[in-house]
């Protein structure tokens, strides 16, 4: 039989990564991304180009209203999207948003059968978020295996995070020795309507760095 894994994509670079991952290690692939009143839709429309692309099972996106507790630069238009590194926990942190994708994604798992859910969170390059660490994941996975009809009948899912460890650098010689075409993905907190990267904010220092640092072309769009 074949196995199924829900596969959270942003768009961005990282989660495309961890899709050539899931892909290779021979799951069937069902993406999942997220309306959830970002700054933009060119994210958006990155991961539906990236899943026909990959030739994933099914594309979803759920739509959710994060912007009606705010809280964050992501989705509070009176909140400027730092083009600096504060340290700390930056304002582009929003609250809670890997434990709401979660959440979902688990159901859409429960429903499909699924032996795996993979996200592309990081603790080396992680922006400071509280829920991209290991220790967040590991109780995430508890809890959904307490959860759930298919944990308590003993068929628990597996949280994958391939690229919990790895660098930037690490994470772009991965995906391109998969095939991945970075060209396709955007990154940028405030990416323009044609999805070029601002290539100031936080996310796109962190881009740029890794290709630099892997010493391979960046095939970002930039806006200046």
């Amino acid at each position: 039989m074949s196995k199924k894994a829900v596969v959270l994509v942003s768009g961005g670079l990282d989660s495309t990564t961890v899709l050539a991952i899931a892909q290779a290690q021979g799951y069937e692939c069902y993406t999942i991304s997220f309306d959830y009143g970002q700054r933009h839709r060119a994210e958006l429309e990155a991961a539906e180009r990236i899943a026909k692309a990959m030739g994933v099972v099914q594309h979803k996106v759920v739509k959710l209203d994060l912007r009606a507790i705010g809280g964050s630069a992501l989705t509070d238009e009176t909140i400027d999207v730092p083009e600096d590194d504060p340290g700390g926990i930056p304002v582009t942190y929003v609250p809670a948003r890997n434990t709401v994708f979660l959440s979902i994604a688990l159901g859409w798992a429960e429903v499909l059968g699924a032996e795996a859910m993979c996200i592309g969170v990081n603790a080396v390059d992680y922006s400071g978020y509280p829920d991209c660490r290991a220790e967040y994941i590991k109780a995430f996975q508890a809890m959904a295996n307490l959860a759930t009809k298919s944990g308590v009948e003993g068929r628990p899912l597996q949280i994958q995070t391939p690229l919990i460890d790895l660098t930037k650098a690490q994470i772009i010689h991965k995906g391109l020795a998969l095939g991945v075409d970075y060209g396709l993905t955007v990154s940028c907190y405030q990416a323009n309507n044609a999805g070029e990267a601002c290539g100031r904010c936080d996310s796109c220092r962190l881009r740029k760095n890794g290709f630099n640092d892997a010493n391979v072309p960046d095939p970002t769009i930039y806006a200046h």
